[in-house]
C-alpha cells in the first residue's frame, strides 16, 4: 500500500513508492534502490501534470558548465514517464523528440516539467520542459506505449 504525505492543498502519494509500484525502484533517475540515482522526485501540480525541482551536479555536463544534451533527454523523458505514474500508467517511450533552446547551467536548480496531452489507450503523448523562472532551457513531446511486463 502506498503512503501519503499531506501537503498544504492536497494528498500526493509519495514518488519513491510511485517508482518502486512501476517497477522503476533501480532507475538510474529516479530509483531509490540505485546508488547512482540522480534521485528524481516528481509531484503532482494538477490532474495533468507533474513537476520536480533539481539541481544538475557538474558530473552532468558535457561542454564545461552546461547539462549534456542527452541527460536534458533523460530528464525530460523521466518527467513524462513519471507524469503517467501518477495517472496510474505504465507506459515505454515509443519516439522523443528534443527542442533545446538555451544551455542548462550546472549547479543551478530548475524545474523538470511533464503534463499529459493525449490519451488514446494504448497511445499516450506528452510534453515536458526544463526551466527556471520564465527561461525555457529545453522542451520534449514524446508518444509512450502502455506496456505490461512479461
Amino acid at each position: 500500500m502506498s503512503r501519503t504525505r499531506r501537503g498544504k492543498s492536497s494528498v500526493t502519494v509519495d514518488p519513491s513508492d510511485i517508482a518502486s509500484r512501476h517497477g522503476h525502484a533501480s532507475c538510474l533517475l529516479c530509483g531509490r534502490e540505485n546508488p547512482l540515482s540522480l534521485g528524481l522526485s516528481f509531484r503532482p501540480v494538477d490532474n495533468d501534470s507533474v513537476v520536480a525541482d533539481y539541481r544538475p551536479p557538474s558530473v552532468l555536463q558535457g561542454y564545461d558548465g552546461i547539462v549534456h544534451g542527452g541527460m536534458a533527454a533523460a530528464l525530460l523523458d523521466a518527467a513524462m514517464t513519471h507524469c503517467l505514474f501518477h495517472h496510474g500508467i505504465r507506459a515505454l517511450t515509443g519516439g522523443l523528440h528534443v527542442r533545446y533552446k538555451k544551455p542548462i547551467p550546472i549547479e543551478t536548480t530548475v524545474e523538470i516539467k511533464a503534463r499529459l496531452i493525449l490519451s488514446k489507450p494504448p497511445l499516450y503523448r506528452l510534453r515536458a520542459e526544463i526551466v527556471r523562472n520564465d527561461c525555457l532551457f529545453a522542451s520534449a513531446e514524446a508518444d509512450f506505449f502502455r506496456w505490461s511486463s512479461p
